[in-house]
């Protein structure tokens, strides 16, 4: 009988565990999954020779398209960005990424939104508090295959390079107009306190736990890391 009782408060009370999970440890999760399944697809992923060089890379899962304002899209991720040599991913920093065309795949309503900053020059401008993507910064759709090359000007040249798959279509995307903002917020309620994007990639904080699953990831599928991490 006290088993039964015990079992019956066991259900009642994990609902409300699932319940209180917060909005960043939720999101960190989707884009733990999001990158998990991106880069696990033999021929369809993320150039594997891109990843090695690039500076920074934002992950925005399930960014949702306005069903009343056309052309409204929203959508919250994260930013990681390489430490001192090239080497080593940051602690996520929240990002907001507003507006702009995205051009959704076969119309759907949600994507998932991948970028790379491949340069110093962008990776300072995605750590300001806010700016636009194809305005400040050059932008391109990025090549799809996990052994393709960047093969135009316009990839070469560009301080970010883009991806987005909806509906199961992976594919480059320049997400022009769109505005990427810090998430103050979301920063305080990993990190205990108000700390702005650059001084969480740039301090040495320490990763919170929920997000220890997508760092686990970013070095998995980076080169210069495996050896820490298989």
């Amino acid at each position: 009988m006290k088993v039964s009782v015990a079992l019956m408060m066991l259900g009642a009370v994990l609902p409300l565990i699932a319940a209180k999970e917060s909005e960043p440890a939720a999101r960190l999760r989707e884009s733990a999954i999001v990158f998990t399944e991106i880069m696990a697809a033999p021929d369809k992923g993320i150039p594997q020779d891109l990843l090695e060089r690039a500076y920074c890379v934002v992950i925005v899962p399930g960014m949702k398209k306005g069903a009343f304002i056309v052309g409204a899209q929203f959508g919250k991720g994260f930013i990681s960005c390489r430490g001192p040599a090239h080497m080593g991913w940051s602690a996520p920093a929240s990002v907001r990424v507003e507006g702009g065309s995205f051009g959704f795949q076969i119309g759907g309503s949600e994507t998932d939104v991948v970028m790379l900053v491949m340069n110093q020059r962008g990776a300072d401008k995605l750590l300001t508090s806010e700016f636009t993507l194809g305005g400040e910064a050059d932008i391109a759709a990025g090549p799809v295959g996990r052994s393709a090359t960047a093969q135009t000007d316009a990839m070469m040249h560009a301080e970010i390079l883009s991806w987005s798959r909806s509906r199961g279509v992976f594919a480059g995307i320049a997400l022009k107009g769109a505005t990427l903002r810090e998430d103050l917020d979301n920063n305080e309620k990993m990190y205990g306190k108000r700390l702005e994007n650059r001084e969480v990639v740039s301090s040495g904080i320490a990763p919170p736990m929920m997000a220890r699953r997508l760092m686990v990831l970013l070095n998995r599928y980076s080169f210069h890391e495996k050896g820490k991490t298989e």
